[in-house]
């Protein structure tokens, strides 16, 4: 199965570092990320955790959970979770996912079905596919995925931008123009008529073509 944007995020039970959890109820009306890592005690997943964890409270100050998943029992990830505390200065506070038997790697399209039904044996090397962020958004469709190799650590100022952005033009007639940063302007868009967009900002809007309209960012 290839999960694309727009697409249901697949609901699954799973164990988790806090608790068995089913990935739809524990989401709620918030947004997700899930994203998901090869092995446990890999070098870069042990910073990416890291970082994550120091970014939390901004992600929940956006109604965003976090949760991640290696392919690893949960019981590795507890003692992982205190090399990601003296490696990043903080202990992960949100859940990472057991999965021990591939199952949601294989649910989310991360591993082929050939691939077996157990972590043990496997190395980074064999998983590293499963190295996938999603955003789901509070009506549990995919809104975004990344891919990443191994070697290459994820840039989660950018994920947290990301959300962003989409919690924005999701409110507004609007979408973000490139490397935009909060507080950048917007573009208005082209569903929006010129009139429309002229009651909607009374400020009126900047063109800088007929179809590449600019506003302030709206702020309510």
């Amino acid at each position: 199965m290839t999960l694309r944007i727009g697409d249901t995020a697949p609901d699954f039970e799973a164990d988790t570092t806090q608790g068995k959890i089913r990935f739809h109820e524990w989401l709620g009306d918030s947004w997700g990320i899930l994203f998901s890592h090869p092995k446990d005690f890999t070098p870069v997943c042990t910073t990416e955790l890291g970082t994550m964890a120091q970014l939390s409270p901004r992600f929940r100050a956006k109604d965003v959970k976090v949760i991640g998943l290696s392919v690893d029992p949960v019981e590795k990830h507890q003692g992982w979770a205190k090399d990601i505390a003296d490696v990043g200065g903080v202990e992960p506070d949100y859940p990472m996912i057991g999965d021990p038997e591939l199952k949601i790697a294989k649910l989310y399209d991360m591993l082929p079905a050939e691939a077996g039904d157990t972590s043990e044996g496997r190395t980074a090397a064999d998983n590293q596919t499963v190295r996938t962020v999603y955003v789901v958004g509070p009506d549990k469709k995919i809104k975004l995925s990344l891919a990443y190799p191994m070697t290459t650590g994820r840039n989660f100022d950018e994920i947290l931008r990301v959300v962003e952005s989409m919690q924005l033009t999701a409110k507004h007639k609007v979408a973000t123009p490139a490397n935009w940063k909060p507080g950048d302007e917007v573009i208005v868009v082209s569903s929006v008529s010129d009139e429309e967009a002229n009651k909607k900002y009374p400020g009126g809007f900047r063109a800088a073509k007929p179809y590449l309209r600019y506003v302030p960012q709206p702020t309510d």
